[in-house]
């Protein structure tokens, strides 16, 4: 399957952090630039470095989200204040993505889950949380489930020690239209993982 979009991150960053979106083709399609030290998420994610089109916008709801719930966020209307329409939410899966694999539900902007997001394997899953050189060795893999069992997209961390680069491969097929699940919010799902993941190494 191929990947329609490439997310790549640098390492060695010591206040913040940034990361590119790139398209099939190569052309950046997003930028991040990341703070650090925020009590409350606000992620802003734009089309280009210049940063004056916003993309996606990934918040939390308060400081003190016990429920690891993330919002996806289109960004507000020109000229309007507050925050744009929710597109999306995704929760961490409790204890399963504490000790064993990282697994997240994917919810609908009303709360009802549409889909899954859970990282490849087990036992390897366990080591890179624990081994340094296993996560260098062998590269995070995740697939996005609907309901249905069917895979919406695949979401592949290429192997690479001075720079984190995954793959994003949607699914196109008949189901797209209908799951609740459209490219952005996946975009959004896969920029998630990829923070995230950098917070941890």
């Amino acid at each position: 399957m191929s990947e329609q979009y490439t997310i790549r991150r640098k390492f060695f960053k010591l206040f913040g952090s940034s990361f590119h979106i790139h398209d099939a083709q190569g052309t950046v399609v997003g930028f991040c630039k990341q703070k650090s030290f925020r009590l409350r998420e606000d992620i802003r994610i734009y089309t280009s470095e210049a940063k004056d089109t916003e993309l996606l916008r990934i918040g939390t709801r308060s400081i003190m989200d016990i429920s690891g719930t993330y919002v996806f966020m289109a960004p507000p209307n020109p000229g309007t204040a507050g925050e744009g329409e929710v597109i999306g939410m995704m929760r961490r899966k409790g204890l399963t993505s504490t000790f064993l694999r990282d697994e997240w539900l994917i919810l609908s902007p009303q709360g009802q889950q549409v889909a899954t997001l859970r990282e490849q394997g087990s036992f390897l899953s366990f080591a890179r949380r624990y081994i340094d050189f296993v996560s260098l060795i062998s590269p995070q893999k995740f697939d996005i489930f609907r309901q249905d069992g069917s895979v919406a997209a695949t979401l592949r961390q290429h192997f690479n020690p001075f720079l984190y680069r995954m793959g994003v491969s949607i699914t196109q097929d008949e189901k797209t239209a209908t799951d609740g699940i459209d490219d952005l919010v996946i975009l959004a799902a896969a920029c998630l993982v990829s923070i995230i993941e950098g917070r941890q190494q």
